[in-house]
């Protein structure tokens, strides 16, 4: 893995010791977007690109930590944790030790290098992956105790109050839950999943990267969960996920078209994400695309947090025979697309794209094959 020891290579020449290795895994998500934050169903898996930190302790009376990819180096004390303005990677890190501080487990002071191979803003969940890795690590190096559960908690709470983004569970949970070769049926509010073998009998999964980067924490995300809250608070339910459209419709007229609009997208995408793991076990791929063009046409026109690039490539997705399904996935604004493609017709489709896509906003997209991989875990060589 070149990825591995590029991580290796560079904190043993910056601290000689041999470090733990870590590696913490992006992800996709087939269907189920935006619903993770009101307890519904998402449908994601690990991938096989991520983040890999080298970790070791040391003696000095601070810590010290390498973001290889910003060729970036912070030196901070544990005694001054604190979130910082227009921090970037650091708020991530700092995020997880503050959580860990604030449940009274024992800190010590550490070496730290990191890099990974996920393109920032695609939607792939390098932030979850990053603040997965981090606290992995700093559990294995000191002998925290952690589960798997809990670390996934702390990744999640760091975001929220470090970062500034309201998301839900599904990124950290598939980062560090993900199983190879399968795609995770996750419950939101139980933390019940179930796995679904990733086989797509004769087509296979292709992502479109618009180079669009989304930014969550200033995009209307947080606002999103917002109207979520409110809708559900007006109906005496805790979320979403325990709304009907029938129960809906009683606040027709009560509050705006937009936000009645949001919140049908919600109760709709939990209902499309239950059947997308039915034709996934029963090889009904028909359906399956069905349900993702569906789900696109719901994000873009109800939920509003798609962008012209995305709507420009399930577009053209719809218009050709080679794709049976596509919509935008992530956050929005920004990002990729998941597109099934019939096998055999990938090159050209994906040929067809990058012209049209050039000439229309005159940037070029990226491409990517991915393989369902474990989620987070210890490397060895």
């Amino acid at each position: 893995m070149e990825l591995l020891h590029k991580v290796k290579r560079n904190y043993k020449a910056q601290f000689s010791d041999d470090p733990i290795m870590v590696k913490a895994s992006g992800r996709i998500n087939l269907i189920g977007e935006h619903v993770d934050y009101n307890d519904g169903f998402v449908f994601p898996a690990a991938i096989d690109k991520g983040i890999i930190v080298a970790i070791g302790r040391n003696e000095d009376s601070c810590c010290y930590a390498t973001a290889l990819d910003f060729e970036e180096t912070y030196r901070f004390g544990l005694d001054e944790v604190s979130k910082q303005n227009n921090g970037g990677w650091r708020n991530y890190l700092l995020g997880i030790i503050h959580e860990l501080q604030k449940r009274f487990l024992p800190l010590g002071n550490f070496n730290m290098v990191f890099a990974g191979d996920i393109p920032a803003g695609s939607g792939l969940s390098s932030s979850a992956a990053l603040e997965n890795s981090i606290v992995f690590a700093i559990n294995t190096l000191f002998d925290l105790g952690l589960c798997r559960e809990e670390m996934v908690k702390i990744s999640q709470k760091a975001e929220h109050e470090f970062v500034g983004v309201q998301c839900g569970i599904m990124d950290q949970y598939a980062s560090m839950f993900g199983k190879k070769d399968n795609f995770l049926l996750l419950d939101c509010k139980s933390l019940d999943v179930v796995s679904y073998e990733a086989d797509f009998d004769s087509h296979e999964l292709v992502l479109i990267n618009t180079n669009v980067q989304h930014t969550l924490s200033d995009s209307a995300y947080n606002d999103r969960r917002n109207v979520c809250e409110k809708i559900s608070s007006m109906l005496g339910k805790k979320a979403l996920r325990n709304v009907s459209e029938e129960e809906l419709t009683t606040l027709s007229g009560k509050i705006t078209l937009a936000d009645y609009q949001k919140a049908q997208f919600v109760i709709q995408e939990i209902q499309r994400t239950q059947r997308a793991a039915i034709c996934l076990e029963n090889k009904d791929m028909a359906g399956l695309g069905n349900l993702l063009f569906s789900s696109h046409e719901g994000l873009s026109k109800e939920y509003q947090v798609s962008c012209d690039e995305l709507d420009f490539l399930v577009d053209m997705a719809r218009e050709d025979n080679g794709v049976i399904g596509a919509r935008m996935m992530g956050g929005g604004f920004g990002g990729c697309t998941i597109n099934l493609v019939k096998k055999g017709e990938g090159q050209n489709y994906i040929e067809k794209v990058e012209m049209a896509y050039k000439n229309k906003f005159g940037v070029t997209c990226s491409v990517y094959h991915v393989s369902i991989s474990d989620g987070t875990y210890l490397l060895n060589e």
